[in-house]
């Protein structure tokens, strides 16, 4: 047995009046209750660390394929054994990708801006002002919220159809209907606006202020977390649209976003050639995203735990 085992721990404390060192043993509780919360702690600590792995996995292997150059037959292994940039160059030169990726930015930048601007004035009015069937209003945004937006799938596209904003006219189409129900959304916006004090508004109409010139001078430099939480929302959601997006572009390839385009590549006979290239392509499709979080991410936080004070 090890002898630095036998030795008890000690705290060691000088009484300066009388001029010795005394030696206080804590107590035995005290030691196990500490070991015990290690113990705790590195097992929290390892499940996390263990969830992190599984998590990131499929990120890393899916980066490591969009590399891959080894084409021919069924490729057994995971990691790839040659590494370069042919994928990104054949989808940037060869194929409509860059036609893709060109119209979901142009829909993801119109609904950033256009869906931030309801969101938030439709929030403030819910917020501040006091109005005969507000409240029905709100239950009722929130039960038709309930339902899956593809029920009203072929609704919506027989009125684009009717309107040309289909397959050629996708692009507009499709910025029209992620605006145009996006008021239903209001429920962080509002939130984060009741937890501004009323008392500002007050002051400021008391000063001869109107409704909308509190708005944008006194609540706007307010709220910058949930902006751009609202924002980031809006921008992300064209991304990864594939069902409707699909569905109002069919037939169109130049009308594609990436989501469906890159489902095209998948659902070819030459699975192998077109999958590296698939993860290529969500690379790229990626790296905005990701780099506006990055930017971003107090703000986000501060947006949504912000708005989930009040309701």
């Amino acid at each position: 047995m090890a002898k630095e085992n036998l030795i008890p721990e000690v705290d060691i404390v000088i009484d300066q009046e009388a001029g010795v060192i005394r030696e206080i043993k804590p107590e035995p509780k005290l030691r196990s209750k500490k070991a015990h919360e290690k113990r705790v702690n590195g097992a929290i600590y390892a499940i996390l660390i263990a969830m992190s792995v599984i998590w990131l996995l499929p990120f890393i292997l899916l980066v490591l394929q969009s590399f891959r150059v080894e084409y021919g037959g069924q490729v057994a292994y995971v990691i790839p054994k040659q590494f370069g940039l042919d994928n990104f160059k054949f989808i940037l030169t060869e194929t409509n990708f860059p036609r893709w990726y060109g119209n979901t930015l142009i829909i993801a930048l119109f609904n950033s801006v256009l869906q931030t601007v309801i969101v938030l004035s439709v929030s403030y009015a819910l917020s501040r002002m006091r109005f005969r069937g507000r409240k029905l209003f709100m239950k009722s945004v929130l039960v038709l919220g309930m339902f899956p937006g593809f029920l009203t799938m072929i609704a919506l596209y027989t009125l684009l159809k009717n309107l040309g904003l289909t397959q050629e006219g996708a692009i507009p189409g499709l910025i029209l209907i992620y605006c145009a129900s996006s008021g239903m959304g209001y429920y962080i916006s509002k939130g984060f606006f009741d937890t501004i004090p009323k008392s500002l508004d007050e002051s400021a109409r008391i000063d001869g202020a109107t409704r909308f010139q509190v708005f944008l001078k006194i609540i706007m430099p307010l709220s910058k977390p949930i902006v751009i939480y609202t924002i980031l929302m809006a921008f992300m959601a064209p991304w990864g649209d594939y069902v409707f997006a699909s569905y109002v572009a069919f037939g169109k390839s130049d009308s594609y976003n990436v989501a469906v385009g890159l489902y095209d590549w998948v659902n070819t006979n030459d699975f192998q050639g077109y999958f590296t290239r698939f993860c290529a392509g969500g690379v790229l499709v990626a790296i905005p995203i990701t780099a506006l979080f990055l930017m971003l991410q107090k703000y986000y936080v501060e947006g949504v735990t912000g708005g989930a004070v009040k309701g």
